[in-house]
């Protein structure tokens, strides 16, 4: 959590920012407060700012909400390495009836404009694929999108803290945790959208989110968005210098990197084709370095990512792969402890038959 979002949490007041008492209307000025922030930081009106309490939950409520007030049940479009939000809501849309259009992505994750048909309705598509880091050609989608009359939901969980969101989008997903902010999420509905909500009850984030509304995690995001997009060009320079060198040291170790070019500033993703992702991960867990892996390791599943999978990896890469991301708080020290452990996990992790 970044120290500014720490610090505006302090004085969060505990009234429910619906009811008419002093409480009530201290926290609803502090709510207006973070409502403004969020609007501003990402040139939008007010009104077109919704709080959620994840990034899956603002994904949901976008794609769920936007395909149900289609006139008819449209076609659903998008790509086979989006995040799993996306893969599970596109997924029961279709269970109820919608048309799904599943399309591939390139060998490094990236989608193509092209693949979006005339008959497209609504549209989903990442602003980077949250493993590979790989930047989407997002303007060029909307445009493409927006040819054929359909609505573009853009889920910017990843990727807001280093790159900019192209304008254009009818519906934008963020997450708070993504940002620095710990908690909560929002969803940017453009001015003349219409949505169903989720969650039935009041009247509360414009009629899009009934419930309390909660001032805290409202409070932490916007200032988490804030504050990454202020100081976004001063951090991503560092981070992608840092992420750079781990790259370089991951492929001197018999790395096989994973993604585009043009990815994210702060990922460094590759695969090792003979060790197993989850013996690596606990031997950096053990270390102190935080990482992951494509490999899903819950419940003794050895299953490889649905990402890697897409993107033409082989089944041993795949579940030798190894997720590495520099934050804000990173430093060049850390980077080279990092490449070390890993050297000497890589050493002692045995070999896959």
């Amino acid at each position: 959590m970044l120290p500014q979002v720490r610090e505006a949490l302090r004085d969060v007041p505990d009234g429910n920012p619906s009811s008419p008492h002093v409480e009530g209307r201290t926290a609803r000025a502090v709510l207006d407060r973070a409502r403004d922030m969020a609007a501003q930081a990402l040139g939008a009106d007010r009104t077109e700012i919704s709080f959620t309490g994840s990034g899956t939950e603002a994904v949901n409520l976008a794609l769920f909400g936007a395909a149900r007030r289609l006139s008819k049940r449209g076609l659903v479009v998008t790509w086979a390495a989006e995040h799993q939000s996306v893969l599970g809501a596109v997924r029961r849309l279709q269970s109820e009836g919608h048309a799904l259009e599943m399309a591939k992505v390139d060998g490094h994750g990236q989608a193509d404009a092209d693949d979006i048909p005339a008959t497209a309705a609504l549209v989903s598509i990442g602003l980077a694929n949250n493993e590979l880091g790989t930047i989407q050609p997002v303007a060029a989608i909307i445009a493409r999108a927006h040819e054929v009359g359909a609505l573009v939901h853009v889920d910017a969980c990843a990727g807001p803290r280093w790159i900019p969101i192209p304008d254009g989008a009818d519906l934008v997903s963020l997450s708070g945790h993504k940002l620095g902010g710990g908690r909560g999420g929002i969803l940017y509905v453009r001015d003349g959208v219409r949505i169903d909500p989720l969650l039935y009850g009041g009247p509360q984030e414009w009629g899009r989110r009934g419930g309390r509304e909660d001032v805290e995690a409202a409070t932490a995001v916007a200032v988490a968005l804030s504050t990454c997009i202020r100081d976004r060009a001063s951090r991503a320079g560092v981070a992608a210098r840092q992420a750079a060198t781990l790259r370089a040291l991951m492929v001197e170790m018999g790395g096989v990197l994973t993604g585009a070019d043009s990815r994210l500033p702060n990922f460094a993703t590759c695969a090792f084709a003979h060790r197993r992702g989850e013996d690596l991960l606990l031997a950096l867990d053990l270390a102190g370095v935080a990482a992951s892996s494509g490999s899903a390791c819950a419940s003794g599943s050895l299953d490889p990512s649905h990402v890697l999978l897409a993107v033409g990896l082989s089944l041993e890469q795949a579940l030798g792969s190894l997720r590495l991301t520099t934050g804000y708080a990173t430093t060049d020290d850390e980077i080279s402890r990092a490449g070390a452990i890993i050297r000497s996990a890589l050493a002692r992790a045995p070999a896959r038959a």
